[in-house]
């Protein structure tokens, strides 16, 4: 007999109970059998497979009307007292179901926001934290930790009358305000302005909200990071010369500011912020005052923001001394000599290290060295172009059979180059024709030696390769020649989480084409897909950290029918075959000026395949036979004098795709693109975009002042900024601080939002 309807049926007299069992469908012949298998059941007797299904094919015919009646009544009896639980449950944010979230939101009078930050991401969590959040209200605590969780940044709250000059009531006194700043201390004046800034100030009567004025009584500053700090573990640093004794961090060997990896403060926030818990720059005098506290220092070891290792060894704190190592290679100012008590000499603002003594082995000019290596954070908007966060998601082989580890692991080792891992996976591909290389760690890869310059793939019919940095690193091929696809129908390259740049090498005749090539003859490519990746604009980078080769492309597809599809990337100048096609979403197109040739066909002039824009941004002039969708994007171009070109973005096909949400350049030609909507075209004196900074390499490349136009910040179909960092939603993160904060300032005080980073 089933179990169900117990609680009722077995509560039946007897006579009730045997009578409705007359009634079941089952002979008594079934019903002994019945009997058997549930006596085995409940002596613990594992059934077989075929008398579990017999079993469950019985129970059901031993049921008579009544139990079967009384069974349905159960059902609905457990639905109301699971209904009466759930209603006392309702009553408490913890407990209560989805559907009332918002009712007791409503109740305590909760406002809600987009919910970005992963901190706020929860109306659940939002709604239990507003209330713990009003048992301090008023405070300047409270007012830093809803900053911090509601846009994911670092920030830091400031209460500008503390520092406001002003003559002091001699009842009470204020020791710590200064009228003038200690002249003899190096701290005020390297915070002056910021927001750690302890100098007194002048009163300031503009109005806080509008980001003019600061320093007034009623007046709260929130000043917010949002540059993120990236970590590169272990990586090799690059010689400037054969001397070997000056390096720098970059993996490119150009000039590379150094951030700090912020400290949490925890999920409670008790004490207010300091210049070690947000992603600031890391400054010279900052990192020298923490190197002399030696075991106890805080920016500095493994697993802090810096750390230096020399012959594998990390350097004891008190081995290195920090200075301005700036001016022209050969000149750098302050280099230790070699009687100096130190061993190695950095500037954190440069990304310079000098040696004491040279290398014993000193590498050649532009080469990485093991000797010598560095962990360090670099400044960046956002997880694009490949770093150390998570990317698996983005993976296209995920069993571990199909992944070929690079380094090889085994002994023998199966290869021993790049290019002979990707030939064993060529040769080796499992059942569904998917392979992967995955590089192990953050280290360089010269493929510009005498006996490397490139890689060459050429990929069965039906074949999928991934070529890929690990989950968390992030490695950088430097390339003598350009990576060559070739490849049968129905084969697929994906490159993810990789930095392509170019380096002269003692294999390299010539500039290469591109740094990613796909010729035609004899090529059947299906698609090429670039994720996460940086193919350096200009194929490589100066000391300055100025293109080398700015009218260089990065990617060629010269094969008819290839589909390229490139995300969160950086790629230099894109030359596309017209009966091909691109995709390009939330990531930077950067042909190295306005006036350059970002996208075209392969004669850099007439128009190149059909082009899909989401969310990106482009930096020089386009020429796609096709644009069929363009949303969301800023694009950046200018004609030169003298230029060929009729207008900077042109489509030769109008009566087909479409444009929106996109701000436009400037085009004295009528209607040189398909139809528009609710797009911005710059206009003389009109708005425009206002980048920090348009030289790759920079910790806010591409990024948008918030000081912008809102017709192009807010101007995207979802409210956001248009442009390559659409996808980080920067002024949804902006508007919900304001929303959320409102209810916390103190009455009669007010709020301005300071960007820092």
């Amino acid at each position: 007999m089933s179990t169900q309807g117990h609680k009722l049926f077995d509560r039946l007299p007897a006579v009730y109970r045997l009578k409705d069992a007359q009634q079941s469908g089952l002979s008594a012949a079934q019903l002994a059998e019945l009997s058997q298998l549930q006596g085995l059941q409940s002596s613990g007797v594992a059934l077989t497979t075929q008398q579990q299904e017999h079993l469950n094919l019985l129970l059901p015919l031993s049921r008579g009307p009544l139990q079967s009646l009384l069974m349905l009544i159960e059902e609905q009896l457990t639905v109301v007292d699971s209904d009466l639980d759930q209603l006392y449950d309702d009553q408490f944010i913890e407990t209560c179901a989805s559907w009332a979230i918002p009712y007791i939101g409503d109740l305590i009078g909760y406002k809600p926001v987009y919910g970005v930050a992963p901190a706020v991401a929860s109306p659940r969590a939002e709604v239990a934290h507003t209330i713990s959040f009003r048992r301090r209200k008023g405070t300047i605590l409270v007012l830093e930790q809803l900053a911090r969780d509601v846009t994911g940044w670092g920030a830091h709250a400031v209460e500008f009358f503390k520092i406001l000059s002003a003559t002091q009531y001699m009842k009470h006194i204020r020791p710590q305000s200064y009228y003038s700043p200690d002249l003899r201390s190096w701290m005020p004046r390297t915070y002056m302005d910021s927001g750690f800034d302890t100098t007194a100030h002048t009163i300031d009567v503009r109005f806080i909200a509008g980001g003019d004025g600061r320093y007034n009584v009623p007046n709260i500053g929130i000043f917010l990071w949002s540059l993120n700090a990236y970590s590169l573990t272990t990586i090799p640093v690059t010689a400037v010369d054969a001397s070997g004794q000056f390096f720098r961090i970059s993996t490119l060997g150009a000039d590379m500011p150094l951030f700090n990896n912020p400290m949490s403060q925890g999920s409670q926030i008790s004490q207010a912020a300091q210049p070690v818990n947000v992603p600031a720059r890391l400054l010279r005098r900052v990192l020298c005052q923490d190197l002399q506290s030696g075991a106890g220092a805080v920016y500095y070891g493994q697993g802090s923001s810096l750390a230096l290792y020399l012959n594998g060894t990390l350097l004891n704190p008190y081995q290195i001394q920090v200075c301005n190592l700036s001016g022209a290679d050969g000149h750098w100012a302050n280099v230790p000599s070699s009687s100096s008590p130190y061993v190695v000499a950095i500037d954190p603002e440069l990304g310079r290290i000098a040696l004491a003594k040279p290398l014993s082995s000193p590498p050649a000019a532009g080469s990485p060295t093991t000797s010598l290596q560095a962990s360090v954070y670099c400044g960046f908007n956002a997880e694009m172009g490949g770093g150390e966060y998570s990317r698996s998601e983005t993976f296209l082989v995920d069993t571990p059979s199909a992944v070929l580890p690079f380094p090889d692991t085994q002994t023998p080792a199966r290869y021993s180059t790049l290019q002979g891992a990707l030939t064993y996976a060529l040769a080796n591909a499992d059942g569904q024709g998917q392979m992967a290389v995955e590089i192990t760690d953050s280290g360089i890869y010269q493929l510009n030696t005498a006996s490397s310059s490139g890689l060459q793939l050429n990929l069965p019919a039906g074949m999928t390769l991934e070529l890929r940095g690990a989950d968390n690193h992030r490695p950088t091929l430097i390339l003598g020649s350009e990576i060559t696809v070739l490849g049968q129908a129905g084969s697929s390259l994906c490159l993810n989480g990789l930095l392509l740049a170019y380096g002269a090498g003692a294999s390299v005749t010539a500039i290469p084409v591109a740094l990613i090539h796909v010729p035609s003859n004899g090529n059947a490519l299906t698609s090429l897909q670039l994720n996460h990746c940086t193919v350096v604009p200009g194929l490589a980078l100066t000391a300055q950290g100025v293109a080398q080769n700015p009218n260089q492309p990065a990617v060629m597809v010269e094969c008819p029918g290839t589909q390229l599809d490139v995300q969160k990337s950086i790629v230099g100048k894109v030359l596309v075959h017209q009966l091909a096609s691109a995709s390009i979403s939330d990531s930077v197109v950067d042909a190295c000026a306005s006036t350059g040739i970002a996208y075209a066909a392969l004669d850099g002039t007439s128009g190149g395949g059909s082009l899909s824009l989401q969310g990106s941004t482009v930096i020089g002039k386009v020429h796609a036979a096709l644009l069929s969708l363009v949303t969301n994007c800023i694009l950046w171009a200018n004609l030169a004098a003298g230029d060929s070109w009729a207008a900077p973005v042109i489509a030769d096909r109008k009566q087909q795709g479409c444009v929106r949400f996109t701000y436009l350049p400037f085009s004295a030609e009528a209607a040189p693109l398909p139809r528009q909507f609710e797009c911005m075209q710059r206009t003389v004196g009109g708005r425009e975009p206002v980048f920090y900074s348009l030289q790759y390499g920079d910790p806010g490349y591409a990024k948008l002042w918030p000081s912008t136009n809102d017709g192009i910040r807010r101007g995207a179909d979802d409210g956001g900024e248009m442009g390559a960092f659409h996808f980080v939603m920067a002024p949804m993160r902006e508007t919900d601080l304001g929303v959320r904060i409102q209810e916390y300032v103190p009455v009669g005080l007010q709020c301005g939002i300071f960007y820092q980073t």
